[in-house]
């Protein structure tokens, strides 16, 4: 088949190139689109209780406080001081009357309710609910805010809540993109420069990445009109597609360049190309494609978003790699090398050479004892994961000197109860005004005993019943799930369901906990079906997955002692919060799982390909290590940029994911595949490439290599 491929693409090169072309226009023009669809949220299950109550809340038009005052007395003795209870009330007025307000609750309006009233009695809130569409709330919200805010009198106001906390993370998440690229994009052409020798060189894998990218936009904007696409997802895809582009690029280059060097022409060094290099990158693409889709199998669509682009993107920079890549190939020949930049004189190294063969055969002197340190030395990076801490994103997320993250944290700190957190326990079909009056207001009673809780009000509907719950406690936090944990064991004799952040957050760890035995045995299944298919052994699977499952634990370790327990927070510049974003070591694991089995599947097939020929395991180890140990520990770094220019984000789980991956990546390119798998290579002996007899024959019908 990848004969086939490329001598496609010898012939038909200038075709391939002209629709690549067209591609790029259409699904760049088209694909872009695609953000005016993405969504910020996604961490709910939509199966769930807190989901489904939720949804009873906005069926029967509860209000949902989107929009906080924090109003300061400057003057006078506090809150309670005539002049400042009037400049309160005149407020409260002014914003009821502001088109799309639906409800006002103050302080001052409801005749001084305590939850409303900060501790010292020098702050209270104004609580808003806004209605009607998008655009309404949105003009709505930016009209009080650029009206009201600020000094008024004897008082000062600023705003917070739900939307400004919304749109705070999305302009933060826009600006750390640009600011991701404008890092990484230089960091990456410097690197690309000093990597593949030459400028004309250097430019391919910019042409995969854009195809890939593009690409990829289209595919999402068509996913996104079926299903919910979060707009986290387009960093990963960013990220994920720069670098398996440039990876791509450079393992087919190299090969290219290695069969011209051995005399082929240009045509035949092409065709050649793909039938080896290609054949990798195809096999490797579908590794990290499996190990993304099994994300599909959690609910939450936040993770379901990063498998959608990031499958996308991986098919499209394959494509690119087998198709337009050999197309340029063929059409430059060897003009591939022109404009070298290459510094000094580079001479043809000998075989059996150089620092990665040195290092093979050095391991290979003493396998049980390099493999032994290796994995002591990974389980104890590993350890503190064992205290991981799962949580979801808040406010705390943003930048410390964020202004809707501020007004939250004097909030939490300064009221007794948090009414800007304020959620619901609702009772579809009951009457608390008829007939289920006197056992609504027990269990409201119940409710407002339960530790954790400062008000407890209720409120009838055509459809049931709701009560409004007021806490005293951060609600995504321990404390928060244990509130509504005792929620849901009570006992009042109809049925209900809680709402809010804290449920959501019970409800999203459930269901990630249900579905994790599945999401890994399918990445363990298909991985271990592929890798046979491939290599026709049955200890390469085992192998493969076993020493990515200790590197990956290793980094998981590294993310504790860092996002959890807050271990050089002041040097990355995030708050740690005692909890790490319980989605972000799944999505790591798909993402870093692939990568690592993509890399796997480069230096396996080098491995191979050099035992196929002599029969001897040791040198073949020592030689495949040397061919594609610089390669991979480039590509690992070139890509390890990608993801690490995320680490300069103001948001603390996306800083997690990009410092995380870029160790992940890094860790995996130099301690695994260039100490650990050559000694566990060297202990298995020629057992690394043996099956029993059916497997055997069934390898022999089935395989995947080129006929």
């Amino acid at each position: 088949m990848f004969n086939k491929i490329g001598c496609f693409t010898v012939r038909w090169r200038r075709l391939v190139l002209a629709l690549t072309v067209l591609f790029v226009v259409a699904a760049g023009a088209a694909g872009t689109g695609v953000f005016s669809d993405l969504g910020g949220g996604g961490f709910e299950d939509p199966d769930a209780e807190s989901t489904r109550a939720s949804a009873f809340m906005t069926e029967i038009g509860a209000p949902d406080p989107e929009l906080v005052l924090l109003v300061k007395a400057i003057e006078g003795d506090g809150v309670d001081d005539p002049a400042v209870r009037a400049a309160g009330d005149e407020l409260t007025r002014a914003v009821s009357g502001v088109p799309a307000v639906d409800t006002v609750t103050s302080y001052w309006s409801t005749g001084g309710e305590r939850s409303l009233r900060s501790t010292d009695g020098r702050s209270a809130l104004v609580v808003i609910d806004l209605a009607g569409t998008e655009e309404q709330v949105d003009e709505a919200a930016a009209s009080i805010e650029d009206t009201y805010v600020g000094t008024r009198g004897p008082i000062t106001v600023r705003a917070g809540g739900g939307y400004p906390i919304d749109n705070a993370i999305g302009e933060q998440l826009s600006t750390d993109l640009v600011n991701a690229e404008l890092l990484a994009i230089p960091a990456t052409l410097a690197l690309l420069l000093l990597v593949f020798g030459g400028i004309v060189a250097a430019g391919l894998p910019l042409v995969i990445a854009l195809v890939a990218v593009v690409g990829a936009l289209l595919a999402l904007l068509g996913i996104a009109q079926v299903a919910d696409v979060s707009v986290y997802s387009i960093n990963l895809m960013t990220g994920l597609g720069f670098g398996l582009a440039i990876d791509y690029s450079l393992f087919i280059l190299s090969r290219f360049r290695e069969e011209l060097a051995a005399g082929r022409t240009t045509e035949a060094a092409v065709v050649r190309t793909v039938e080896t290099a290609g054949r990798t990158v195809a096999f490797s693409a579908l590794t990290v494609a499996i190990s993304l889709s099994a994300l599909l199998v959690f609910p939450l669509s936040f993770l379901r978003s990063f498998a959608y682009a990031g499958v996308a993107v991986v098919i499209c920079a394959a494509a690119a790699s087998l198709l337009t890549l050999p197309a340029l190939l063929a059409t430059l020949g060897p003009r591939v090398n022109t404009w070298s930049i290459r510094l000094g004189r580079r001479s043809s190294r000998p075989a059996g050479t150089g620092f990665w063969h040195r290092l093979a055969n050095a391991v290979m002197r003493r396998p049980a004892l390099v493999a032994t340190g290796v994995i002591v030395f990974l389980l104890a990076l590993g350890s503190p994961f064992l205290g991981v801490n799962p949580g979801l994103p808040s406010y705390q997320a943003l930048p410390p000197g964020n202004e809707a993250r501020q007004v939250a944290e004097s909030i939490s700190a300064g009221f007794a109860g948090n009414r800007t957190a304020q959620f619901g326990v609702v009772l579809p079909g009951v009457d608390a005004r008829g007939t289920d009056a006197d056992a609504v207001a027990a269990f409201a009673g119940q409710v407002g005993a339960v530790d954790g809780v400062t008000d407890v009000a209720v409120h009838s509907a055509d459809a049931g019943s709701w009560l409004t719950v007021v806490p005293s406690v951060v609600l995504r936090s321990a404390e928060g799930e244990k509130l509504v944990k005792d929620i849901r064991a009570l006992d009042p004799p109809f049925e209900f369901g809680v709402e809010g952040a804290a449920a959501e957050l019970v409800d999203a760890k459930a269901a990630i906990h249900s579905r994790l035995p599945l999401a890994l045995a399918i990445i363990a299944v298909a991985t271990s079906v592929l890798l046979f298919l491939v290599f026709g052994s049955i200890l390469v699977p085992v192998k493969a997955i076993v020493l990515n499952l200790l590197s990956l634990t290793a980094t998981f370790g590294a993310m504790v002692w860092i996002f959890q327990d807050g271990h050089l927070s002041g040097l990355l510049g995030f708050t740690a919060t005692g909890q790490l974003d319980v989605s972000m070591p799944i999505l790591m694991f798909c993402v870093a799982f692939g990568l690592s089995m993509d890399y796997e599947v480069f230096l396996l097939s080098r491995i191979k390909e050099e035992y196929d020929l002599t029969g001897d395991n040791t040198r073949s180890i020592a030689a495949g290590l040397e061919k594609t140990g610089g390669l991979i520990t480039a590509a690992a770094l070139v890509l390890a940029i990608s993801f690490v220019a995320f680490g300069t984000s103001g948001m603390s789980f996306l800083k997690l994911m990009g410092i995380g991956l870029a160790l992940a990546i890094i860790m995996d390119a130099t301690i695994i595949r260039g100490l650990l798998v050559p000694a566990v290579m060297r202990l298995a002996g020629n057992a690394n490439w043996w099956a029993p007899g059916p497997l055997r024959r069934l390898h022999q019908r089935w395989n995947l290599q080129e006929r």
